[in-house]
């Protein structure tokens, strides 16, 4: 009895001294629903939505926070399901393996992700580093340091000589033979090892180079790199493990063969055919087009120095054809996860692949929830991605109305994630 009455006293108390966040929304964006709101009140208590109701509702103690968004759109916390917060591209990313230990990545990556947050993206899914990025991502659960939710996949999977074969260009004394646990793989076995010990390190999914890359000091660009049962291989052992494949893959072959072995998503997705196309249809995989990372690539390849010689007619090769596949898809049904790779090009600036995106065909809607419920739904998070009563408050506002100009979608001006306020 005394236990009950002092748990009572207790819930009564914490009630009693909760604060609610009341947060008056111009127009609000259904992203479940694709629709767009006007005059709507938002009731954060600690880190849950606990109301969405029509009107502007008054704080019913004087405790509560009141935040007046009349003047802006409010929308879910973004979501970018293709990041690097280990660096930013520059004419001495090729050196930096030889000077930078992890600590100096781990410290650079501070402002990084700080930036990416600041840009109203409260959740991203990182797809290759050196494993310091599932660092980061402890530091910002532990409060450490601020930046969005992460989802890393560690160090990325390739096959000797493939796009993430870390020692690639390097001298021959140096580039030795790295293996599963650096994440090369040759071979079934290699690749269900490689899958484990990513789950060792702490992972939370798995990313592929199914083909050639632009950025890789090797020679092609599009190449398959894994064979079917390599691929499956990893796939399975992934799913046995909770978690799920993402596929690097700009070209058709390597493509093919990462859909047919299981992935989840196929990023990039330069050469796709219109076989291929159907083909994620039948299979629900998803393309993550990343068009921001290749206009980046076609503008810097234009810059005598900035990428090793080898890169630059690859970048050309890729770069310009990334938004035109992307119209292709979209058009033909594939589904759409909002993706940039940012790392390519500055974090923070996240947000212009929405007019990338809106340019080559897709309504803003649309491209607004491939960036909330549809990534949502991909990562399997059902707390993310939608304002709902029992979501979590990861609420931005920008200034303007994206529906009629998607350009606003740069210009976040409030960012709530976890129900703390970063910007406002």
């Amino acid at each position: 009895m005394k236990y009950v009455l002092l748990t009572l006293i207790t819930c009564l108390t914490s009630l009693l001294l909760a604060q609610n966040t009341y947060i008056h929304c111009g127009k609000l964006i259904d992203t479940k629903n694709g629709k767009l709101l006007t005059e709507m009140t938002i009731v954060v208590l600690e880190n849950k939505i606990i109301g969405v109701e029509k009107g502007y509702i008054t704080p019913r103690s004087d405790k509560d926070i009141t935040v007046d968004l009349k003047t802006k759109t409010v929308m879910p916390g973004l979501i970018d399901m293709h990041v690097h917060v280990e660096g930013e591209f520059n004419p001495k990313s090729y050196t930096e393996p030889f000077k930078l230990n992890d600590a100096d990545k781990a410290l650079r990556s501070v402002n990084f992700v700080k930036s990416t947050l600041m840009a109203g993206f409260t959740t991203v899914r990182d797809l290759g580093g050196t494993g310091v990025n599932t660092a980061v991502r402890n530091a910002i659960n532990k409060g450490t340091t601020v930046g969005p939710r992460i989802y890393s996949a560690g160090k990325s999977i390739a096959t000797t000589g493939g796009h993430a074969d870390p020692t690639n260009g390097w001298k021959k004394d140096l580039m030795g033979d790295p293996g599963p646990k650096e994440g090369v793989v040759n071979g079934a076995d290699e690749c269900r090892k490689a899958v484990r010990q990513r789950y060792k390190n702490g992972v939370d999914c798995i990313k592929i180079t199914a083909t050639g890359g632009v950025l890789s000091v090797a020679k092609s660009s599009s190449n398959p790199q894994f064979t079917i049962e390599e691929i499956k291989a990893i796939c399975s052992t992934a799913k046995d493990y909770g978690m799920h494949v993402a596929a690097h893959a700009h070209g058709d072959e390597g493509m093919k063969r990462a859909i047919l072995g299981g992935v989840k998503t196929i990023e990039h997705g330069t050469m796709m055919s219109e076989a291929t196309m159907e083909l994620m249809i039948k299979h629900n995989v998803y393309l993550v087009p990343t068009i921001t990372a290749g206009k980046e690539v076609t503008e810097k390849a234009k810059v005598k120095g900035f990428y090793p010689e080898i890169v630059v007619p690859k970048a050309l090769e890729v770069g310009p054809k990334i938004q035109g596949t992307f119209a292709k898809a979209y058009k033909k049904g594939v589904k759409i996860a909002f993706g940039t790779d940012a790392g390519v090009f500055k974090h923070g600036e996240n947000g212009k692949e929405f007019g990338y995106m809106v340019e080559a065909g897709m309504p803003a809607m649309e491209a607004i929830q491939a960036a909330t419920v549809t990534n949502a739904l991909v990562l399997e998070n059902d707390e993310i991605g939608v304002i709902e009563v029992g979501k979590l408050a990861d609420i931005i506002a920008v200034d303007g109305n994206p529906i009629k100009d998607i350009e606003v979608m740069t210009k976040v001006v409030f960012v709530m994630k976890d129900g703390k306020i970063y910007k406002q």
